[in-house]
């Protein structure tokens, strides 16, 4: 018996088989919980509910996280589903316009493109947890969304998603000080760049990953299903005492101060 046996998670984000997000959906479920997806579009239906039969779930329910109306309609339709409530919201979702991936940050940030980052990066994780707070105060819950070390550290090509990743960590502070009263606790993962959907969208993606492999403590980059294991633990009764923390999976590359590639 897993040590999520009997928990129910709703994972938002998950794509495809390499996305983050399905790496921690296949962690969870292989400890034993539930699992319910969303998608954004009819676009990737088809492909979330690939994803949710390999786990054995048959709920996979719209939701544009930019859009409260969706946001609402998923928790009446989960309410449906698990008309008790849930144990774990898995928040994997960021974006900004691909223009504001590339070239000098001052270059390339606009208001609009600012306002997009946040909105969907950040602001989201907060909009989900007002929609799912009455389904896991019941059960003493908890919320998990991922990060990256471009939150903190200035990172090539980052540019507006690293002041996103910053507010979001801050809304993983607030949110825990909002919901701890009820039990309900708010994690984060600072997950290593890995290849996914999303990070194709960073120019030179490449370049950073093989620096970051060969000056990690670990001598290497770090799998979805690492991560996966992460977000099991900090979602189940053997994290109860952690909340407000961003947790590192990153083959330790966040305490180094200078690369032996540098310079």
């Amino acid at each position: 018996m897993g040590f999520l046996a009997g928990k129910r998670a709703l994972v938002v984000g998950a794509l495809n088989e390499r996305s983050i997000a399905w790496g921690i959906a296949q962690a969870m479920h292989a400890q034993g919980a539930e699992i319910a997806y969303t998608y954004q579009n009819e676009k990737v239906q088809g492909r979330v509910e690939g994803l949710a039969a390999l786990t054995g779930s048959h709920i996979v329910l719209p939701c544009d996280v930019g859009h409260d109306d969706d946001i609402n309609a998923l928790f009446e339709g989960l309410r449906k589903a698990w008309p008790d409530g849930f144990d774990a919201l898995i928040h994997s979702v960021a974006y900004a316009p691909r223009e504001q991936l590339e070239g000098d940050y001052l270059d390339a940030v606009t208001r609009e493109g600012f306002l997009e980052a946040h909105n969907i990066s950040s602001y989201s994780f907060a909009a989900l947890a007002k929609g799912a707070r009455e389904a896991l105060i019941p059960r003493k819950g908890s919320l998990l969304t991922l990060s990256y070390l471009g939150a903190i550290r200035v990172v090539p090509h980052y540019n507006v998603m690293g002041l996103a990743k910053a507010s979001l960590e801050a809304n993983v502070r607030y949110m825990a000080q909002s919901l701890g009263p009820h039990g309900v606790r708010v994690n984060g993962i600072s997950a290593g760049p890995i290849k996914t959907l999303a990070a194709a969208g960073i120019s030179d993606f490449r370049r950073m990953l093989d620096y970051y492999e060969r000056n990690a403590p670990l001598r290497r980059g770090v799998t979805i299903e690492e991560v996966g294991h992460a977000a099991a633990f900090l979602s189940s009764d053997l994290a109860s005492g952690i909340t407000g923390e961003i947790l590192y999976v990153d083959s330790g590359y966040h305490m180094i101060g200078m690369g032996e590639g540098a310079g």
